[in-house]
């Protein structure tokens, strides 16, 4: 991978008869499709930050004298669409016409195409993930070659159907069982499946790492498609976890049209005493180092995230406003560019500025520490497991309680009195638990380094499921 990509990103090629792309966030577990048609570049379902998607078109020789389009398969709810962006740039952006974008585009209607030399690109309906979803399919001189899923078909998985209102779930867990087998299941096995949401995703259901399969794979080994619809719709309803609160804000926002930055602003550094005037104000100091430095020494009620590919998902769930502005803990080792993308990428755009702890400590500000200890070294604390439900249900400690990291806030009372051991799957969220705990009051807390499996394998135990 290039360092011409943000360090979240990966970017491989696809095999095949078309020179396609993948572009992959690891962190929101979505992946941006471009692809090279004769004398036009394609790009599907890009983040917010142009920059990755340009980059890989220029490394792979695409743009001289080539048009370039941008294509959206729905609204998305877990990242700004950079169709914009691209559109400010010179590209065409399409998007269905079902969903009502409010701001300059070429909406797009079912069975709709696209000539492109000896290349043609279809629109076809497959809602279910949401009420105007599409997938884009790829003919080469007439013959099906690649299906641009969305959130649609997914490798070994669909797409969730709960993020629009309750009322309309079931509704929409049928229409997608029928999108997958009326449109996508009657073309040809060899046929490219290129979904945007993927392995890492809270827009998917469970499935598998891949990022890309056919639909002769899925029909074989998927087990959504060898199902009635209403053992379909059952399955699919049991399988829906939580999800970030932000997704319900992102739809409208996409629709809307976000705001189109160009070129991403900077990061400027704060002094601590602007830092304080902020937070009196409602900023919120949200600390993204390592776990052991914000361990050692910390801003008191700082929200532990460190940057990391799920720096974001964790932001959007904790911080319920995106307008709040926030400061930012950093140190010489933070990719601020890379923190502002994320910050950017889920609509978070209050960016105040940045403080180092030597800023703070510098002029006398208070520094709180949180005891990190390893997996078997919790004994006289209660362990509290913040994972998600199906990572807490595949294997736990004895005794330990669960909570999911994003209900923590609003269950923090039902968490045993004394000495709390917060713990994940590695510590960085056990990090954020902790500093959660800390600013409602818990004061004898400690950070667990490491998971379950660690855990088993030191003390030689097993763990419960």
């Amino acid at each position: 991978m290039s360092s011409r990509y943000p360090t979240s990103f990966a970017v491989e090629r696809v095999p095949g008869p078309v020179a396609v792309v993948a572009i992959t966030d690891e962190g929101l577990g979505n992946t941006t499709w471009a692809m090279a048609l004769d004398d036009a570049v394609v790009v599907v379902d890009p983040e917010r930050d142009p920059a990755p998607y340009l980059a890989a078109v220029e490394a792979a020789g695409w743009r001289d004298g080539s048009d370039l389009l941008v294509a959206d398969t729905h609204l998305h709810a877990d990242f700004i669409s950079g169709a914009a962006e691209l559109a400010a740039l010179g590209a065409t952006a399409i998007i269905p016409a079902s969903a009502d974008a409010r701001w300059t585009h070429r909406p797009v209607a079912n069975g709709e195409s696209f000539d492109f030399g000896r290349w043609r690109l279809e629109v076809r309906p497959t809602p279910g993930h949401t009420p105007e979803h599409v997938a884009y399919l790829l003919r080469e001189s007439g013959r099906p070659t690649a299906a641009f899923t969305g959130g649609s078909l997914l490798v070994g998985a669909v797409a969730r159907t709960d993020l629009i209102d309750p009322g309309d779930t079931e509704g929409l867990t049928r229409a997608l069982w029928h999108s997958i087998n009326r449109e996508l299941l009657s073309l040809p096995d060899d046929v490219l499946v290129l979904p945007t949401h993927g392995a890492g995703s809270f827009c998917s259901a469970a499935g598998g790492s891949r990022r890309w399969t056919t639909v002769g794979d899925e029909r074989n080994a998927n087990p959504l498609l060898a199902v009635d619809e209403n053992t379909f719709v059952r399955t699919v309803l049991d399988s829906l976890g939580t999800f970030p609160p932000y997704f319900l804000r992102l739809r409208e926002r996409n629709r809307l049209g976000p705001h189109v930055f160009g070129s991403f602003p900077l990061l400027d550094d704060l002094p601590a005493d602007r830092t304080v005037d902020l937070r009196e104000r409602g900023a919120i100091v949200v600390d993204v180092r390592p776990v052991a430095d914000y361990a050692a020494a910390h801003v008191p009620g700082a929200l532990a995230n460190a940057l990391r590919p799920q720096f974001a998902s964790w932001l959007g769930w904790l911080v319920d406003q995106p307008d709040t502005p926030l400061v930012f803990v950093t140190d010489a080792h933070t990719d601020r560019r890379e923190l502002v993308r994320q910050c950017l990428n889920i609509g978070y755009e209050n960016l105040a500025g940045a403080v180092t702890i030597e800023t703070w400590r510098a002029t006398g500000g208070e520094l709180r520490h949180t005891p990190l200890v390893e997996t078997d070294g919790t004994v006289g604390r209660h362990v509290v497991d913040v994972r998600q439900d199906d990572e807490y249900a595949a294997g736990h400690l004895p005794d330990s309680a669960h909570v999911e990291l994003g209900r923590l806030p609003g269950a923090s009372r039902l968490l045993p009195e004394g000495a709390l051991a917060v713990m994940c799957g590695h510590g960085e969220r056990a990090a954020t638990a902790a500093s959660l705990l800390e600013t409602l009051g818990r004061d004898d807390v400690a950070i667990v380094i490491g998971g379950p499996p660690d855990w088993a394998a030191r003390t030689g135990q097993t763990l419960r499921t």
